[in-house]
């Protein structure tokens, strides 16, 4: 009984946040179109509300843990869930993602991405998408902000297992800034593949910056270990054995 309750509920938080994201994309599209800080706001108050409408119909709380950057830095995140990117999103104050072409294409979302510096890549052909990442960077079609990318390259289950990608530490190498690294156990919550939505608190912490200057074996190695550790423990915190 409890356990369609949940799905019932889960059903209603996310379509009526699709609602909310049309209204959103609607209202403010006139301020979006002609300055990149009316999308921004946009974006902003499309992340509070859905952090508030989790905690009061899904008991799913959320909390930043670490100190957010503020200045130009490159993070580089696990990717559990769409929570981390509103996560991580909310807590920053100028952050734009790497993101898959394809999603340009996306009512509301593609739109909005674009206005506030999105970086587009084809992630099917990945030297190609690493050498346009360099170049979209390098030319500085992007406002400054904090760049995001997820660097295992797609949303991993908690527990799974996949690699880190080389395009973090070509960005890293080529803007030649520090690097944080951002861990998360949203998936828990807010699971991959699925409208169930789980209560509980899920966290994002932000690590200890990365010097810049590193060569590739060490900085893929501190990246991963680093991340890896941190999301894993916050897993088992919140109860998950693997």
């Amino acid at each position: 009984m409890m356990l369609a309750v949940r799905w019932v509920i889960s059903l209603v938080f996310v379509v009526q946040n699709a609602v909310m994201m049309l209204l959103v994309g609607i209202v403010f599209l006139p301020w979006a179109l002609v300055s990149s800080k009316g999308a921004r706001a946009a974006c902003k108050f499309y992340c509070i509300w859905v952090l508030w409408t989790a905690r009061w119909m899904l008991n799913l709380r959320h909390e930043i843990r670490g100190t957010p950057p503020s200045g130009e830095m490159l993070i580089a995140a696990k990717h559990q869930s769409f929570l981390d990117i509103i996560m991580i999103f909310n807590a920053s104050p100028a952050a734009k993602f790497i993101m898959k072409r394809e999603l340009l294409w996306t009512p509301v979302i593609g739109l909005y991405a674009y206005r506030i510096g999105c970086v587009p890549v084809n992630r099917g052909k990945r030297g190609k998408a690493i050498k346009k990442m360099l170049n979209d960077v390098k030319s500085g079609l992007t406002a400054a902000g904090q760049l995001v990318i997820y660097s295992q390259g797609t949303r991993v289950k908690p527990g799974e297992k996949k690699p880190y990608k080389v395009g973090t530490f070509a960005l890293y190498d080529q803007m030649g800034q520090v690097c944080m690294p951002v861990a998360t156990n949203a998936g828990l919550f807010w699971p991959k593949g699925t409208i169930m939505r789980k209560p509980g608190l899920a966290v994002v912490t932000f690590l200890e910056p990365i010097p810049a200057g590193l060569e590739q074996a060490a900085f893929m190695e501190r990246l991963e270990t680093e991340v890896e550790a941190c999301s894993d423990s916050l897993m088992a915190e919140a109860g998950f054995s693997g």
